[in-house]
C-alpha cells in the first residue's frame, strides 16, 4: 500500500508560518527552516518579555512614587511604611498615576499616611 501524505495540510502549515514571518530580514522571511526557527524564538521572547514588562513597570511606578513622596518630605520606604500602618490599601500603579496626574490627591494621601506615622 502506498504511503499517504497530506500535502495540502503540510503546505498550509508552511504558508501560515511564512505569512507570520513576512516582515523579517533576509532568509528569515522566506526560507522554511530559518523562518520557522525565528518565529519559534520570537514566541519565546514574547513570553519572557511579558514577564519583564511587569517588572519594568513596577520599577517605574516606584521611581515616580519616590520622586513625588520626596517632594512632600518623605522617602519612598517611609511613605510606604506609613501607608501600610495607616491601613490605606492602594497599589503602586494607582499611586504612581496619582503622583503624576493628580498631585493634590497624592498630597492628601501623604498627609493621611504621615498622621499614622
Amino acid at each position: 500500500m502506498p504511503r499517504s501524505v497530506n500535502h495540502v495540510a503540510s503546505r498550509a502549515k508552511r504558508k501560515r508560518i511564512l505569512k507570520l514571518t513576512r516582515g523579517y530580514f533576509g532568509a528569515r522571511r522566506n526560507v522554511w527552516t530559518v523562518a520557522k526557527n525565528t518565529w519559534e524564538k520570537g514566541l519565546q521572547y514574547a513570553y519572557r518579555d511579558r514577564k519583564t514588562k511587569k517588572r519594568n513597570f513596577r520599577s517605574l511606578w516606584i521611581q515616580r512614587i519616590n520622586a513625588a513622596a520626596r517632594m512632600e518630605g518623605m522617602s519612598y520606604s517611609q511613605f510606604m511604611g506609613a501607608l501600610h500602618k495607616s491601613g490605606v490599601a492602594i497599589n503602586r500603579k494607582v499611586l504612581a498615576d496619582l503622583a503624576m496626574n493628580h498631585p493634590e490627591a497624592f498630597k492628601a494621601i501623604v498627609k493621611k499616611a504621615a498622621k499614622a506615622k
